[in-house]
C-alpha cells in the first residue's frame, strides 16, 4: 500500500541535520554575527544575499525570497519533490520511514509512476539483450562499432536496440501484467486503429534517459532504416519533463560538481564520444532548446558552463541563443568552436580525444568573443558600409560587459583589425555604454506583500509606503512564530481578522501548531506548511526582530482591527447617497466613527 511520511521521521531529519552542514555542501558559507552568508544557488547574484540562520535552522534568500528548512533546501537544490527529500534525507541519516496511508487519488498516482519505472528498467534490458545477443540487433550493433562505441560505452550507457517487430515488447509487457494503456501514456507503445499495440520505437538504437537519482525516466530512439523522424524521444509524463532533464546529468554531476564546470553538447552520441575522451561532464538538452529550467540546474551545481555544439550553422546559432539564457542565471559562459562544421563526434573520431579535449574544450572563447565571431559572418567587411556596421554591432555587444578592463581589452582589438584610433572607439562604445545603464533598471528586487516594499534601487525614487495594517500584520505573525504567548493572545483578540489571506493562512497554521502543543521552532512549523508561498512567507518574517513587537503587541492588534473600520466607513460614506433611507446611512456612519474613535483612542493610550 502507498503511504504518507509520518510526522516523527520529518522531526527525525531536522533533529539530525544542522543546516549549515547541509547547505555548506552546496553553498561557501561565510559567518556574519549569528548568521552565515553566502551566494545564493537558486538565482544569479554577485553579492551574497542567501543566508543561513543555525539557531533557528532556516534558510532564506533576500533576492528571490527562497527559504524554508534542510528539507526544503533538499528539495530545490536536488530538484525534488517533498516526499524525494525526506526519503534520501532518512536513507543517508538511516532513519527508518514508516509510511502511513495516503488518499486514493495518491496512492494511483505512485502506483503509476512505480509500474513506469518498472517498466522502463525492463525495457532497457530488454533493448540491451537485443542488442548484444540477436540476430536481429547485428545490424544496430555493427553501427555502434562504426560510430566507435565499444563494449564498456555500451554498459555504462545501457544501449540497445529496438527491433523490427511490429509488437515484440507490448507482448512481453501484458505477459508480465503491466497496463497496456499506462505503457502508452509512458510512450512505449503506440496505440493502433484495431485497438491493438504496437511498439513504439521500433528499428532504433535505444538510449535510456535517467533522471538524477539514476532511474530511467525515458527513451531516445535513432532510427537504423529510412523511416523518420531520424531522431524520436518519448513523450513528456508525469516522470519526465524535456524542459527539465538533461541526458546523463546522473552520470556527469559529480564530475559537474568537482570541477564547478560543465560542457553542453547536442546529441547522445556526442555526449558519449566525449565521455570516452575525458569529457566525463558533458551533459545534452534532448530534442529542445536550452531552457531556462536547463539553465537554472546547471547553475546549482556549476559556475561555468562551455557550450560545444556541432559547427554548423545550426549548432552556432544554438550556442549563440543560449548564451544569454545562462549569463542570466550567473554562470561564467565560454564556447568550443569545432571548425569545419563538424560535431564532436566527428572530430574525435578523425582527431582523437586528447586533440579535442585540448583544441576544442581548452580552446574555447570567451562568450563575446563568440558573438563577435558570430555576427560578423552577417557583415560584408570588404564594403566601407559593412565595415562601419559591424564595428557598431561590435561595440554595442562590448558595452554590455560590466568590467572596465575587459571593454578595453576588446576595443584595442578591434583597433588593432580596423585601421581607427581607439580612442575613437572607446568614445563611441561610452555612448553606447550610457544608453545602455539609462535603459536599466536597477533594482532588483520584487515587491513582495508580506514583506517592505523595495524600491528599484533609485535613491531618488520615492519608496510606496505599505499600509500600516500590512505592516502590523506582518510584525504580528513575526511575533507569533517566536512566541506561543503572543499567538494565543493574537488567537484570542483578532482571530481571522487578517486582510492579507497570506497572513490569514499562516496565523491559521500556527493557530493549530501550537494548539497541537508544539514549542515555537521555526524549522517544524515549516515543515507543516509544505506550500512554497507560506514557506516563502514564514521563513521571510522569521527573518524580522520581533522582540519589540512582543512589547507592543496590543498595539498591532488593534492596529489590524482598525483597517476593516475605516475600510467599511469609505464604502458606506460612497453609498450613502444610494441608500434608500438617508437617515439609517447617517446613524450606520456615525457608529462606525465611534468605534474607530474607540479604537483610535485606545492606540494614543497605549
Amino acid at each position: 500500500m502507498s503511504r504518507r511520511i509520518p510526522d516523527a521521521v520529518i522531526e527525525g531529519i531536522l533533529k539530525h541535520y544542522d543546516i549549515v552542514d547541509v547547505v555548506g555542501r552546496y553553498v561557501h558559507l561565510s559567518k556574519q554575527g549569528h548568521y552565515m552568508k553566502g551566494l545564493c544557488p537558486f538565482h544569479s547574484e554577485k553579492s551574497p544575499s542567501f543566508t543561513v540562520t543555525p539557531e533557528k535552522q532556516i534558510y532564506h534568500c533576500f533576492g528571490c525570497h527562497a527559504g524554508g528548512n534542510v528539507i526544503h533546501f533538499i528539495m530545490g537544490v536536488e530538484t525534488l519533490s517533498f516526499t524525494e527529500a525526506v526519503r534520501q534525507l532518512a536513507e543517508e541519516a538511516s532513519i527508518p520511514v514508516d509510511w502511513e496511508p495516503v488518499s486514493e487519488q495518491q496512492t494511483e498516482q505512485q502506483r503509476e509512476a512505480k509500474s513506469l519505472y518498472e517498466a522502463y528498467e525492463f525495457s532497457a534490458k530488454f533493448y540491451n539483450y537485443i542488442l548484444l545477443n540477436t540476430e536481429q540487433g547485428k545490424t544496430a550493433l555493427d553501427y555502434l562499432r562504426s560510430r566507435g562505441m565499444n563494449d564498456r560505452l555500451i554498459e555504462a550507457f545501457q544501449l540497445g536496440y529496438s527491433p523490427n517487430m511490429r509488437n515484440k515488447l507490448a507482448e512481453i509487457l501484458e505477459k508480465r501484467g503491466y497496463d497496456l494503456i499506462l505503457m502508452e501514456r509512458g510512450g512505449l507503445l503506440s496505440r493502433r486503429d484495431d485497438g491493438s499495440y504496437a511498439d513504439k520505437f521500433r528499428d532504433r538504437v535505444m538510449f535510456p534517459i535517467h533522471d538524477q537519482k539514476g532511474r530511467i525516466i525515458a527513451f531516445g530512439g535513432r532510427a537504423m532504416g529510412d523511416i523518420q523522424p531520424k531522431y524520436m524521444n518519448s513523450p513528456e509524463t508525469m516522470l519526465f519533463n524535456k524542459s527539465r532533464n538533461m541526458y546523463n546529468f546522473h552520470q556527469a554531476r559529480a564530475a559537474i560538481r568537482k570541477t564547478r564546470s560543465v560542457v553542453l553538447l547536442e546529441g547522445y552520441v556526442d555526449v558519449i564520444k566525449t565521455w570516452e575522451a575525458g569529457i566525463v561532464n558533458g551533459v545534452a538538452s534532448m530534442g529542445t532548446a536550452l531552457t531556462r529550467e536547463h539553465a537554472s540546474l546547471l547553475r546549482r551545481n556549476a559556475e561555468q558552463a562551455i557550450i560545444c555544439y556541432d559547427g554548423d550553422n545550426a549548432g552556432q546559432s544554438a550556442a549563440y541563443k543560449s548564451i544569454d539564457l545562462l549569463e542570466k542565471e550567473g554562470m561564467h559562459v565560454k564556447v568550443a568552436y569545432i571548425p569545419g562544421g563538424q560535431d564532436p563526434d566527428e572530430y574525435i573520431s578523425q582527431y582523437g580525444g586528447e586533440r579535442f579535449r585540448r583544441e576544442i574544450i581548452e580552446g574555447a572563447y570567451t562568450s563575446l568573443k563568440f558573438k563577435l565571431l558570430y555576427i560578423r559572418r552577417h557583415y560584408n567587411l570588404q564594403d566601407v558600409d559593412g565595415k562601419f556596421r559591424y564595428i557598431e554591432a561590435a561595440l554595442k555587444l562590448v558595452a554590455e560587459l560590466e568590467s572596465p578592463v575587459e571593454r578595453e581589452h576588446y576595443v584595442k582589438e578591434l583597433a588593432s583589425e580596423f585601421p581607427y584610433a581607439s580612442d575613437n572607439f572607446m568614445q563611441q562604445l561610452n555612448g553606447y555604454r550610457q544608453d545602455l545603464l539609462k535603459k536599466r533598471q536597477p533594482g532588483d528586487n520584487p515587491d513582495i506583500s508580506w514583506n517592505n516594499v523595495i524600491n528599484n534601487g533609485n535613491p531618488k525614487e520615492k519608496i510606496k509606503a505599505v499600509p500600516a495594517h500590512l505592516k502590523a500584520e506582518a510584525a504580528l505573525i513575526a511575533a507569533m512564530l517566536h512566541d506561543r504567548e503572543a499567538a494565543e493572545q493574537v488567537q484570542d483578540q483578532l482571530g481571522e481578522q487578517f486582510s492579507s489571506e497570506l497572513h490569514a493562512a499562516l496565523a491559521a497554521y500556527l493557530y493549530a501548531y501550537y494548539a497541537q502543543g508544539f514549542d515555537p521552532d521555526v524549522s517544524r512549523f515549516v515543515a507543516t506548511l509544505q506550500d512554497e508561498r507560506l514557506e516563502q512567507a514564514a521563513t521571510s518574517l522569521s527573518m524580522e526582530d520581533y522582540t519589540p513587537v512582543l512589547s507592543a503587541l496590543e498595539h498591532y492588534i488593534l492596529t489590524v482591527k482598525l483597517y476593516p473600520q475605516l475600510k467599511q466607513l469609505k464604502h458606506l460614506e460612497a453609498e450613502a447617497g444610494r441608500i434608500a433611507d438617508p437617515l439609517e446611512a447617517a446613524r450606520r456612519i456615525q457608529e462606525i466613527r465611534k468605534e474607530i474613535q474607540a479604537l483610535e483612542k485606545q492606540l494614543k493610550s497605549l
